[in-house]
């Protein structure tokens, strides 16, 4: 018999100021057998080329990073599950061809513009 595997899942968005920039996971609550293949969609909307994660967070532990990719058509791979970031569809979906009962967490998609508000570089002032 299989053990159920339970993925929790919580939608998570990421506003920046008012450009209306924002992530969306459309599963909720997702049961699959072990051995089954798992692919938890993660659609953006973004003014700029942006940075794009997985994070993980099992029972009673710390949100851990899994994933990230800030490059077009980049596929990007951790502990047997991948992502490919594909700006055309503005998607970074997370997959993995075979779960286990270890893989139940609760699994968050984020986007950052982390460096693209950055206008100026570093100054150096000589002594004197």
């Amino acid at each position: 018999m299989l053990s159920a595997l339970c993925l929790g899942l919580v939608i998570f968005m990421i506003m920046r100021g008012t450009s209306g920039d924002s992530v969306t996971q459309t599963e909720g609550v997702v049961i699959l057998p072990e051995k089954a293949s798992l692919t938890l969609k993660c659609t953006y909307q973004s003014s700029y080329s942006d940075f794009l994660f997985w994070y993980v967070q099992y029972k009673n532990k710390e949100l851990e990073l899994l994933l990230k990719s800030s490059l077009d058509n980049q596929k990007v791979t951790s502990r047997g599950f991948e992502a490919t970031h594909i700006s055309s569809d503005s998607s970074f979906h997370l997959q993995k061809s075979s779960v286990q009962t270890s893989d139940s967490a609760v699994y968050y998609c984020a986007l950052s513009d982390t460096v693209r508000e950055a206008t100026g570089g570093a100054e150096h002032k000589p002594k004197g």
